[in-house]
This record gives C-alpha cells, sequence and structure tokens, in this order.
C-alpha cells in the first residue's frame, strides 16, 4: 500500500509519514478509508509503535487523517488538507503532471501577484527595497540558470514579504517550493534579456511608491511567464521529408 517517495527526510518517523502521506496525495488510500492499524503498520513498515503513532500525530496535523475512538484512523477529504503545508505541497507536486500543476500555479499567481506587488508598493520598507533589488541584481548577474532561479525565487519571495502582511507570507514560502519546477523550465529559454527588464519594472515600481504601476507591471510579467512556458511546453513540430518526385 505504502510506496517510498522522493525527497529528503530528517528521521524515521517523518519517513514514514513521507511514505503514508504521498499515498494518500495519490490516492491509494482514499478519502473515508480507514488506514490500517498501528500494529499492521509496524509490521509493513518495520519500525516501532512509537515511530508510527508520531507519523499519524504529523499527518494528523496536515489535515490528511483524523482518528477517532472505536472507528479507527480515517483519511479526510482533500478539502480538508493543509495544502500550504511544505510536505503536503511537495507530495503533491510530486503526484502531479507538469501541465496541470502549472496551470494551478499560474491561476494562482494572477490571482495574488499583482495584488501583493502593489501592497508591497504602499508597505514595503527600506530593507525590503534593498532585498528586492538584490535578488534582482542576482538573476542579473547570474552565470547560470540554476542561479537564475534562484535569484528569481528570491525576487518573488522578497515582494510577498514587502507587503508587511503576514497572511501573505505562507504563500511566499509555498512558492518557493511549487515555482521551482516553473522557473527551471523558463530558465531554458533565450527571454532572459526581456525576464530582467519586466522583473525590473515591478522593482521600479514598488520602489518609487506606485502600487498601480506595480500591479500592472506584475500582470505583465506573468502574462509574459505564462508565454514562455507555453512555448517552451509545446509539442515540436512534426519533421516532414521531402520526397523526391517520380
Amino acid at each position: 500500500m505504502f510506496k517510498t517517495s522522493t525527497g529528503l527526510v530528517r528521521n524515521v518517523h517523518s519517513q514514514i509519514a513521507d511514505r503514508i502521506g504521498m499515498s494518500i496525495i495519490r490516492g491509494e488510500i482514499a478519502p473515508g478509508e480507514v488506514l490500517p492499524s498501528e500494529m499492521r503498520i509496524c509490521e509493513m513498515l518495520e519500525v516501532s509503535r512509537p515511530v508510527v503513532r508520531e507519523a499519524i500525530r504529523v499527518l494528523a496535523g496536515k489535515g490528511l487523517i483524523e482518528s477517532r475512538a472505536k472507528s479507527g484512523t480515517r483519511v479526510r477529504p482533500p478539502e480538508a488538507w493543509s495544502h500550504l503545508d511544505p510536505d503536503v505541497l511537495r507530495w503533491r507536486l510530486a503526484s502531479t503532471d507538469v501541465d496541470t500543476y502549472l496551470q494551478k500555479l499560474f491561476a494562482l499567481r494572477y490571482a495574488v501577484e499583482p495584488a501583493a506587488a502593489a501592497i508591497a508598493a504602499e508597505a514595503a520598507t527600506a530593507e525590503d527595497c534593498a532585498a528586492i533589488g538584490a535578488a534582482l541584481a542576482g538573476m542579473d548577474n547570474a552565470a547560470d540558470n540554476a542561479a537564475f532561479v534562484e535569484a528569481d525565487i528570491a525576487f518573488h519571495k522578497a515582494i510577498y514579504l514587502a507587503t508587511r502582511n503576514e497572511l501573505f507570507w505562507p504563500i511566499a514560502q509555498m512558492l518557493e517550493i511549487s515555482s521551482r519546477q516553473s522557473f527551471t523550465i523558463a530558465a531554458e529559454g533565450d527571454h532572459r534579456k526581456r525576464a530582467l527588464a519586466e522583473h525590473r519594472a515591478v522593482f521600479t515600481a514598488i520602489e518609487a511608491r506606485q502600487p498601480e504601476a506595480a500591479r500592472a507591471a506584475a500582470l505583465v510579467l506573468l502574462d509574459s511567464s505564462a508565454g514562455d512556458l507555453e512555448k517552451l511546453r509545446a509539442p515540436a513540430p512534426a519533421r516532414t521529408t521531402a520526397r523526391t518526385p517520380a
């Protein structure tokens, strides 16, 4: 029932939580289904009962399962899961096809990113602007795609933090995980010069305290990013072979 997940684990109980969590996210254990007993899980995964109990506690804290007296431990419906939790997000990304993942990611980014840029233009401190500017400089000076991606992620995270609104901060942490794949795909394109100019326009508007300009610049950046990914993900055109006239 349980499959090994990719990704790093810190200790035994987190490894067990990782395996059970991935099984739930993949649908191998359906919502409403009862998990095997603690003793059965111990036998299946060859771990001690305290380890299993701690793993169950971790998964319950993430909203994936709930334990009730006499009815066992059941999987909760996806609506109850803590989708901003880093582990839940990682399990979801590992079990979702790339195109579906990108569609959902951009739906979220379109909903919140322009607003975050506008709020940051009003609320950012000097330190916040310095962090955004430093990330932009990191993009400009990146020696390779990996460095560019890291700086790009730092740029967007810094904008969310610059809202000075702690309700935006979990989105920044979530995007740090979820955006890495899309940013890595996009970094393979030949649009870096244009992307830098569009990022700089967002930063300039935030630094100048121009909320609507920041909102508009963020929307332009998103439109371009979505277009770049669409082109990079598009199937290559079929090659045709010229026929020799008879």
